[in-house]
């Protein structure tokens, strides 16, 4: 048998894609239905490509133009053949090979809703077929309950044919191994196959499988390669099946992550996509979901309750209760908890972002800290900056977003509005509850507020008898001790 290293090319592999997919019940095609972050004609036209056909043929039919919108984006070079009139799987596999010069070779027929089948298993197919010089070759698994599946026909080794279960007889149904409707053809002989073929059905439907009957009359040879990961063969067309699928592609993902030195405390509920990346020693805590290209390094602990979307985490940093998507984390850095990661987010090494922060667009460089209670939009921090609670960068204007700079080791207090574009400088402090319209320079103090003015006696002449007038009328006047000594330390 050949091995995957030495298997040339095969002349074409059509992918089936036309289906109505109507017990989806959507308005996106069911191909386009996301299993672990991806769509899953992208599994399929991967798994195809990765036999580096001389012609990859998607075959579209129900909602085309979105299934070729998707495949204009995908990395391989695909053709598509349209259906008009979903015929059958037979009439599928006719309209694919019309768009192509005539081929010798070897072709192979797969679908657009197997998103578990492998490059691996179609390679292994391709190999068997060409070292036991079989005319077809077909794809089976055996499952405990073979209801609705065509059933594979053997005499001893040979498979002789497949049957649909509505043509079954009572005997045939007791079969439990099942066609995947995944082939490897000769191209001579699904040319001709594909031209014998007759509706004289239970669905007056143009069957594929007929093919392989077909060959068996004329003495050719028709093997099987039979897989004990039935998942390979599974298809989606509903969304019960759905969520089966990426339930078990994600128990996938998982014990791979953990073979290769992850942690997860609650691996049930845990869900990775397949693109994102994590090293070893990573911890994941309940309750987290990794989506897109999410990449997380060495010791870095994520959760509970955190969802990140393509956001980059660096070495032992730690994030806690976070929405996170298109940003940066760096190695060291605290975000969280109650925290939300807008796109264009740059967290600096060993930088903080707090409870209850959103930023946007925004560059906050290493050890600066945004501890809690703030929107940092469209601002650029410089390392060692501190900003205080309940501060908002006031980046819109009604019609442009501004940009604010804050220099290096400045000091932000409490309650500031920082009204965009202004520049602080390196060092300058803000005093809170400041609304500042105006740079700062290095070095100074900026004091944007109005002077605090007390009217005495407002309760007992305003509000006399009510609870704050009693209180009042009770207090010696007394300055509390903490505050007296905080300000003798801050003299």
């Amino acid at each position: 048998m050949s091995t995957d290293s030495e298997l040339a090319p095969v002349a074409a592999v059509v992918v089936l894609a036309a289906g109505g997919g109507t017990r989806m019940k959507s308005s996106t095609s069911k191909l386009l239905h996301e299993i672990a972050g991806r769509p899953m004609l992208s599994y399929a036209v991967s798994a195809a490509a990765s036999l580096d056909p001389e012609h990859l043929v998607v075959v579209v039919g129900h909602l085309r133009e979105q299934v070729e919108e998707h495949l204009a984006m995908h990395q391989a070079a695909v053709t598509t053949a349209v259906q008009e009139e979903q015929l059958g799987t037979g009439h599928a596999v006719q309209c694919g090979l019309s768009v192509l010069p005539e081929l010798t070779g070897d072709i192979v027929v797969t679908y657009g809703d197997v998103p578990m089948l492998t490059g691996e298993t179609l390679r292994q197919l391709v190999a068997v077929h060409r070292a036991d010089e079989n005319a077809a070759t077909v794809l089976t698994a055996r499952v405990p309950d073979p209801t609705g599946y065509g059933r594979v026909l053997r005499d001893g080794d040979a498979v002789v044919g497949i049957v649909e279960h509505k043509d079954a007889t009572a005997e045939q149904r007791r079969i439990d191994e099942i066609n995947s409707g995944i082939y490897v053809f000769t191209a001579d002989t699904l040319r001709a196959g594909l031209a014998s073929l007759k509706t004289d059905n239970a669905q007056a439907e143009l069957y594929l499988t007929d093919v392989l009957h077909f060959a068996h009359e004329r003495m050719q040879r028709v093997g099987a390669l039979l897989i004990d990961d039935v998942w390979q063969t599974e298809g989606v067309n509903d969304r019960v099946q759905l969520a089966r699928m990426n339930g078990e592609m994600n128990r996938r993902i998982r014990d791979r992550w953990m073979l290769d030195g992850v942690t997860m405390i609650d691996p049930s509920t845990t869900w990775i996509d397949v693109d994102v990346d994590l090293a070893p020693d990573v911890i994941l805590y309940p309750g987290v979901i990794l989506q897109g290209a999410t990449t997380v390094g060495e010791g870095a602990h994520i959760g509970p309750d955190t969802t990140l979307m393509d956001v980059e985490v660096g070495p032992g940093a730690e994030v806690v209760r976070t929405h996170g998507s298109f940003a940066v984390i760096g190695a060291g850095a605290q975000v969280g908890p109650f925290s939300y990661l807008r796109p264009g987010t740059i967290l600096g090494q060993g930088g903080k972002i707090g409870a209850f922060v959103e930023t946007k667009n925004a560059t906050i460089g290493d050890g600066a800290k945004v501890p809690h209670l703030t929107y940092c939009g469209d601002a650029i921090i410089d390392e060692g900056v501190n900003i205080g609670a309940g501060t908002i960068f006031a980046n819109y204007d009604g019609t442009h977003k501004s940009t604010s700079h804050v220099g290096r080791d400045a000091f932000v207090g409490s309650n500031s509005v920082i009204v965009s574009p202004v520049d602080i400088g390196a060092g300058a402090l803000i005093a809170a509850g400041s609304a500042v319209t105006e740079d700062v320079p290095p070095g100074a103090l900026g004091i944007a507020r109005g002077r605090q003015r007390n009217v005495e006696d407002w309760m007992a002449e305003r509000r006399p008898g009510s609870k704050w007038a009693d209180a009042a009328a009770q207090s010696d006047g007394t300055v509390h001790p903490a505050v007296t000594e905080s300000r003798e330390k801050k003299a």
